[in-house]
């Protein structure tokens, strides 16, 4: 049977936040084990068709953006759909997809802005984030938010990303990185 939204979602949310930031082995493979092989159904466009409502929209996000991250940590396939992410977000704001998402999870809409080494994604993240701060009163996902905005106004990139991606990375990135910089 195929997945459906609200599978990705519940399991997402019964983890919540003391897992979802996390770095567990643990939690990583229970994803592996439940929603791999989801994911790659997704990368490959089998579930295009859950942008047509804010739920859906949501469950591809995890599944493109926040999945691959657990899934496979350090690798250039963490970032693989990324683009994908994007998309789909984008498309869920303009819709106006994401204020009709549980404010709870609704900073998961914005993470692939935030992910994204576009500046005027970045920029677009924080106002979204600013606006869910004023909404919830939380404030962490506006500050990480604004971490991510700084690294990519200050090097057009997130340079910890370097390795997975084969880039060179410059002294200035390398100085950044070794005096505790953002490193993902």
């Amino acid at each position: 049977m195929p997945a459906q939204p609200q599978d990705i979602i519940g399991f997402w949310r019964s983890a919540g936040p003391a897992k979802w930031f996390a770095k567990n082995a643990n939690f990583d493979d229970v994803i592996r084990l439940k929603f791999e092989a989801v994911h790659h159904a997704a990368a490959r466009g089998q579930y295009d068709d859950w942008c047509a409502d804010p739920e859906g929209a949501l469950a591809l996000i995890l599944l493109l953006d926040q999945f691959p991250r657990n899934l496979y940590r350090k690798s250039a396939h963490a970032l693989a759909t990324d683009p994908m992410a994007l998309k789909v977000a984008r498309q869920a704001v303009a819709r106006g997809f994401d204020v009709q998402i549980e404010a709870g999870l609704r900073a998961f809409v914005y993470m692939p802005l935030e992910h994204s080494e576009d500046l005027e994604d970045q920029e677009a993240c924080v106002q979204l984030m600013t606006r869910l701060e004023a909404e919830t009163g939380d404030g962490e996902p506006l500050r990480y938010a604004m971490v991510h905005l700084d690294v990519i106004a200050r090097f057009g990139r997130f340079p910890h990303r370097n390795p997975a991606l084969a880039r060179e990375t410059t002294p200035a990135e390398r100085a950044f990185l070794e005096d505790g910089g953002f490193s993902g």
